[in-house]
């Protein structure tokens, strides 16, 4: 087994094995996701661009991977931490390990490391920079470490241009567990900060004709767009508050169209509607995060992986009479929704389409399909 580590900006180095691709090393903002499976999801993720991601649930890999259960195109992840890769899956989708899976994609993984001191050094001190160092190179701690703390803050970065489309497209493939929707359907634009493919299967089997666009696409370009009926934000990688662009086009359509933000397009829609956002401290990532509706008093456990918030104490004031907060993270009390309701425009900080993750936030995808068919009355 080839020999590997992993060196954090703060000196503390984690030592394993490779069971991933050999071919160099790898850095980026460490951090830990909590869910027991969704590996593959997990690594497809565009929001987990430039992250080196940690399973904290020890046993990685037994279902092996599949061609079905990826949310972009590539694999996003900058690089795999777990304590115990599983290079024999079982199961009958199977179509390689998840080994195999990572050297084809040339993404770096570890295994063998003590993922239950890591993820505790990591709550501790905070999401940390690491670089994952393979072969020769994992025996240099020095320069590892040094390394490590030449990874730029994941404060301040626009990573979005990696993972958004270059070119506009229509999807038309639903979720095959809510399947076809039989009725007329309503147009939806979706801008792609880094979109994952489950929200737009979602959103085809809530009703919607979904035509996807580039993240710099100006408000103007789709106010000009015949026939639409609606905006969606889209989840992403990255600090909202160095996306300037993008949060001046929200600002050019809210109150013009109804719009649903997800994840960086919650935090894009908090700061177009005069809400701070800010680095929180290691992050929320798994499919375990319960999150309480303030009017329903309903919970429901979520799926997310974010590392900015909205600035809850300005989402309670409110920033205008119909600004208000509408659901909270149990765990840390963060701002997990806010809606603008005289100008049919809401979000949610969590992933709703559930992929990983479990099913209970999917009606918010009726909840913004109600909010469509209110606007076309108002306006009408």
């Amino acid at each position: 087994m080839t020999p590997a580590a992993l060196a954090l900006a703060d000196g503390r180095v984690f030592r394993g094995y490779s069971f991933g691709w050999e071919g160099g090393s790898t850095q980026g903002e460490v951090v830990f996701h909590t869910g027991m499976s969704g590996y593959q999801e997990i690594l497809t993720d565009p929001s987990y661009r430039g992250q080196l991601v940690v399973m904290t649930y020890p046993h990685i890999g037994n279902y092996g991977v599949n061609e079905s259960d990826v949310e972009s195109g590539r694999v996003q992840a900058a690089g795999l931490v777990v304590r115990d890769a599983c290079e024999v899956p079982s199961s009958w989708r199977a179509s390689q390990s998840l080994g195999a899976y990572l050297k084809s994609s040339r993404t770096v993984g570890i295994t063998g490391i003590d993922t239950r001191a890591l993820t505790r050094h990591l709550r501790t001190k905070g999401s940390l920079n690491g670089v994952i160092g393979v072969g020769d190179a994992a025996a240099a701690t020095e320069k590892l470490i040094q390394a490590a703390t030449q990874v730029p803050p994941m404060e301040g970065q626009d990573l979005v241009s990696a993972v958004t489309c270059i070119e506009p497209y229509k999807w038309n493939e639903p979720n095959a567990d809510l399947g076809e929707f039989n009725g007329a359907r309503k147009k939806v634009v979706v801008f792609d900060y880094g979109v994952k493919r489950n929200i737009l299967r979602s959103l085809v089997s809530h009703g919607f004709e979904v035509s996807v666009v580039p993240s710099k696409t100006t408000a103007a370009a789709v106010l000009e767009m015949p026939g639409i009926d609606g905006v969606v934000l889209s989840n992403g990688p990255g600090d909202p508050a160095a996306m300037g662009y993008a949060v001046e086009t929200v600002k050019g359509l809210v109150g013009k169209r109804p719009i649903m933000g997800i994840c960086l397009g919650h935090q894009l829609l908090g700061r177009a509607l005069g809400l701070k956002t800010f680095k929180l401290k290691f992050g929320h990532h798994g499919a375990n995060h319960p999150v309480k509706d303030l009017k329903t008093g309903k919970v429901a456990i979520t799926s997310q992986n974010h590392g900015f918030a909205v600035d809850a104490e300005g989402a309670r004031s409110g920033v205008g009479s119909d600004v208000e907060m509408t659901q909270i993270n149990l765990y840390d009390q963060t701002c997990e929704g806010i809606e603008a309701r005289d100008r049919f425009a809401f979000s949610v900080q969590y992933h709703p389409e559930a992929a990983p993750g479990p099913h209970d936030a999917d009606g918010l995808f009726s909840k913004y399909r109600a909010l469509v068919d209110d606007w076309k009355r108002v306006t009408r």
